[in-house]
């Protein structure tokens, strides 16, 4: 099943959600919110190197969504700009905040 608001797409999975970010690494002003596309924005300060970038938007995405950091998990694979991510959690929960920020409502 897929929902979406503003151009998100959001899949629910057996164990909670999945969609794509936009990454926007050294941002000066981290933040959850907003789309690009199809994919839900997040601005993080770490770096794109050694993953630090991926453990920025991982920790942002937890705090935005009020889940725990290993709720989040991101393809391994993704070098890009654009990854998809999977949170565990209340399906139900996790798309009505998600789709909140998507909207624009910003998580700092």
């Amino acid at each position: 099943m897929k929902e979406g608001r503003a151009g998100f797409e959001l899949a629910r999975t057996e164990s909670g959600v999945a969609f794509w970010i936009h990454v926007s690494p050294r941002s000066r002003r981290p933040h959850v919110g907003g789309v690009h596309g199809d994919a839900l924005r997040v601005a993080v300060n770490e770096p794109p190197i050694d993953g630090a970038a991926n453990e920025g938007c991982a920790k942002a995405l937890a705090q935005a969504l009020g889940v725990r950091r290993n709720a989040v998990a991101l393809d391994p694979a993704a070098t890009g700009r654009r990854k998809r991510v999977r949170i565990d959690g209340d399906a139900d929960a996790l798309a009505e905040r998600l789709l909140g920020l998507a909207s624009g409502a910003h998580a700092d």
